[in-house]
């Protein structure tokens, strides 16, 4: 039984693994425009521009790359415990403990495939310093003078061994529900996209044609418009990040993307989701076949061969 909707917020941050913590640092400060915060030991704080939160991404150095965490904010203690109360009744290991980045009490637990996932309520809203303050008193901060100012985290995209398993933890434990799939001829469910809120997904599994469990496809960073996305791929072209594929646009959920490597290795989507919303109580789950995958993205670009290899951390 799916869990009831609402218990989860949104998706409120993510902590990336680097090797090249200064690149990385570089990378999303300078091209996509996020604002440092603070700094702890070998992680950063960095915030998006219109993040009521204090953060939306740490970055921290390590000997790998890879997604060390996705944060979902509860809507209230009550719902926060109660999905912890579900994710004990699944029988999944989790543990409290203090909570990072100006977050309060924080449960730790993980999917079935692996990826850590923390949950929790308490939150600190950020307040601008004078210098960054907006001058309209709806947003957190002025918009930012470098780079593409992305305005929000979208979405993550994990690698998974099973995506079914995952997905079904997401729906009936914490309360997502699916929008989209690809089904391939063999009957095997080999993408899902779920969601927590009226936007089009939060959270997708992938499957891993490796085999490996617990790695990463993607994060993804939503700017105001497709011309900041456009601007993005020139600006990573004067700068010579890797462009591994876009700008164009996808079939599935008709997001307008572009793809990039940061300098530590993962995989970085720009898109623009914003006009896509699923309202509809009753939303039925879109199907797409194999051979509807083949014909490739919306306007005929074909999927590039990396983009079922590539993840992270690499494998040997």
């Amino acid at each position: 039984m799916r869990a009831p909707m609402g218990d989860i917020a949104h998706l409120a941050h993510v902590e990336l693994l680097t090797p090249e913590l200064d690149k990385s640092v570089w990378f999303f400060t300078q091209i996509l425009g996020l604002t440092e915060t603070g700094r702890e030991g070998d992680s950063v704080y960095l915030r998006t521009f219109d993040d009521y939160e204090r953060t939306s991404l740490i970055l921290t150095g390590h000997e790998t790359s890879g997604l060390r965490r996705m944060a979902l904010r509860a809507s209230s203690q009550e719902a926060l415990e109660a999905r912890v109360k579900a994710v004990q009744e699944s029988g999944r290991p989790g543990s409290w403990t203090d909570g990072v980045a100006g977050t309060g009490p924080t449960y730790l637990t993980s999917d079935p495939d692996g990826h850590d996932i923390a949950l929790y309520y308490e939150t600190e809203w950020y307040v601008a310093p004078d210098e960054l303050k907006p001058g309209l008193k709806n947003q957190p901060q002025a918009k930012p003078n470098r780079g593409i100012g992305v305005r929000r985290l979208d979405h993550v995209n994990y690698l998974a061994h099973d995506v079914v398993q995952n997905t079904t933890f997401m729906e009936e434990v914490l309360g997502a529900r699916p929008t989209e799939q690809i089904q391939l001829d063999t009957g095997e469910i080999s993408g899902r996209w779920t969601t927590f809120t009226h936007k089009s997904y939060d959270v997708v599994y992938s499957a891993d044609w490796t085999g490996s469990s617990g790695r990463l496809h993607h994060i993804a960073f939503a700017p105001d418009s497709r011309d900041d996305i456009l601007r993005c791929a020139d600006l990573c072209v004067d700068n010579g990040v890797f462009i591994e594929t876009g700008p164009h646009k996808h079939a599935i959920q008709q997001t307008f993307f572009l793809y990039v490597y940061e300098p530590g290795g993962n995989r970085i989507e720009l898109c623009n989701p914003l006009t896509r919303l699923v309202l509809a109580p009753d939303w039925p789950v879109v199907t797409w076949t194999e051979a509807e995958r083949a014909k490739g993205q919306a306007w005929g670009l074909k999927t590039i061969e990396s983009f079922h290899t590539h993840g992270t951390p690499p494998l040997d």
